[in-house]
């Protein structure tokens, strides 16, 4: 028996220990703010006793077709109510929610839905023709598939058995759920481009979803009752946690289905948006759009900026456009953010772009992650705070998954010498903050989605007229980096860059297709390896990052 008193009688009970879960933001928004608008999509709006209804129906109408701890329920879904509802319903039955990223082709979706073992499919019609074939594909069990109409878009493909407004209706409004038994329990599955093979699927917990979504609110500054539009999608690492975070904020959700700076301005004159997230890309289109479409916009909007690490002109014009933007950081494997560039009061005093430069790094670590450091990834020895000498980005903490689906030695692997490894370069400053140089992963980041070298060239190697092929990142104004192919040509073979174009559509995502190709002989060792770090100087690719 311990000698210390503190460990005498003092154990955990029903009383002072309970599992974190962001199910219990939503229940509290509804006890203390029922008729608080939640979410706003078009003509229909929510408060939050009626999201926090429709999540109990649709955790009562999961329940009644037998899913449960454990099962996975896919969705395939643009920014709207449901999307917003299956962050609650689906984890209150203890089941794990697989948010699909909508830009993907038929047969990484088949993948997904295969290697996740869904149960459930909750599908928009917009993605009937990814969704129809990939289910095709499918050789084992075919999940339950449940269309969600909407009646902001115009089509009505229907796939499913059922509609999910009448699939949410079967179940009951008073649902008794319950926290998991576990906080370790997984909450998400997410898939993420890795530079080899097929995607990892990539595990959340409830308890890191918990504090990322409060992190999301300490971290950035965020006033309760906040209105939030969603630039952001919500199948991107769980919208970066923010459905959770909304539901802790008692803010509003305002739904876009598509990104638009049109309709991204319309909405924020209209409905007051306070905040927004998004990739470069989307700041970009905003920066660029015609001024008169900001007329009317005289409150201020803070921004969160994440993705392919911002030009310093990104945050230049976001500010110069009236914007607060505050750069963040961090993967799929950390719940979205996990570090912020939290800003210092004197970096006001500076010249817009010292500014933007300042605020442009990666940063120091979120209020709920324990570390963030670069080391020497060899030795695992943190590099000099000196702003010149390169070693790996690495976290350690509560926002890092809990692992590889079904991959035990990519887990591993992530996990050496007890860091999370980015296989992001960074260099540390003198201040402590962070800032990538370079990516040791050959991932390139285009409008905030990750694009693997690999599986780009492993389609440029099938087209018979490439001997050898390599890509890298280029830098590009709208979507930050794009992908631009070298190749090098089979003797005696006649190709063109249409037809490399052709064949790279016929086999990825369009986001994926190389945007920049070029035909030559490539750069090679003694040994015959291709140098890819001449390609990258060749296009530039260190200005992509910043």
């Amino acid at each position: 028996m311990s000698n210390n008193p503190y460990e005498i009688g003092l154990g955990k009970n029903e009383a002072n220990f309970v599992a974190l879960s962001p199910l219990s933001y939503i229940e509290r928004s509804a006890y203390v703010y029922p008729d608080r608008t939640s979410v706003i999509h078009g003509s229909r709006t929510f408060t939050w006793k009626q999201t926090y209804e429709r999540s109990r129906r649709l955790a009562s109408a999961l329940a009644q077709k037998g899913i449960g701890r454990g099962d996975t329920v896919a969705v395939m879904l643009p920014n709207v109510p449901a999307m917003v509802d299956v962050h609650f319903g689906v984890p209150m039955v203890g089941a794990v929610l697989n948010t699909l990223n909508t830009r993907l082709d038929a047969e990484a979706i088949a993948f997904m839905l295969a290697h996740g073992e869904a149960k459930v499919l909750i599908t928009d019609p917009e993605f009937a023709a990814i969704i129809g074939p990939a289910l095709e594909m499918l050789e084992g069990p075919k999940p339950l598939v449940i269309d969600a109409l909407d009646p902001e878009y115009p089509g009505t493909d229907r796939l499913g058995e059922i509609e999910y407004e009448d699939f949410i209706a079967g179940g009951s409004p008073d649902y008794e759920w319950h926290l998991p038994a576990d906080e370790w329990d997984a909450i998400a599955l997410n898939y993420t481009s890795g530079t080899t093979g097929n995607p990892k699927g990539v595990v959340y917990h409830h308890r890191g979803a918990y504090l990322n979504a409060a992190s999301n609110i300490i971290s950035w500054g965020m006033p309760q009752h906040a209105v939030y539009l969603w630039t952001l999608p919500m199948f991107h690492c769980n919208g970066w946690c923010f459905p959770w975070t909304m539901a802790a904020n008692a803010g509003v959700n305002v739904c876009l289905r598509k990104v638009d700076p049109a309709l991204i301005f319309e909405m924020i004159r209209r409905y007051k948006v306070t905040h927004m997230c998004g990739a470069p890309i989307v700041y970009g289109m905003m920066i660029n759009a015609n001024e008169a479409l900001r007329k009317g916009i005289e409150h201020k909007v803070s921004g969160l900026i994440a993705g392919a690490a911002p030009p310093a002109a990104i945050i230049e014009g976001a500010e110069r456009m009236g914007f607060d933007i505050t750069h963040v950081y961090g993967l799929t494997e950390t719940y979205g953010p996990a570090s912020v560039c939290a800003k210092h009061p004197a970096w006001d005093e500076l010249p817009i772009d010292k500014r933007a430069e300042r605020n442009g790094r990666q940063g120091v670590r979120y209020h709920m992650q324990e570390a963030i450091t670069v080391l020497d990834t060899l030795s695992m020895e943190p590099v000099p705070a000196d702003g010149e000498v390169m070693g790996e980005i690495m976290f350690r903490g509560n926002l890092v998954m809990k692992g590889y689906l079904k991959n035990e030695k990519a887990t591993e692997e992530a996990f050496a010498g007890g860091w999370f490894h980015t296989g992001d370069l960074a260099v540390m400053h003198p201040d402590g903050y962070v800032k990538i140089k370079d990516r040791s992963k050959d991932v390139i980041i285009s409008g905030g989605e990750n694009i693997s070298s690999l599986e780009v060239e492993e389609v440029l190697y099938r087209h018979p007229a490439v001997m050898t092929a390599a890509v890298v990142a280029k830098p590009d104004e709208k979507w930050g980096e794009v992908p631009a192919a070298y190749i090098e040509v089979k003797e005696g073979a006649e190709v063109s860059v249409e037809d490399i174009i052709t064949h790279c559509r016929a086999h990825l995502a369009r986001y994926k297709v190389p945007k920049h190709i070029e035909f030559c002989v490539l750069p090679k060792t003694s040994t015959g390896k291709i140098q890819k770090f001449a390609l990258r100087e060749q296009a530039k690719s260190a200005s992509a990052i910043g």
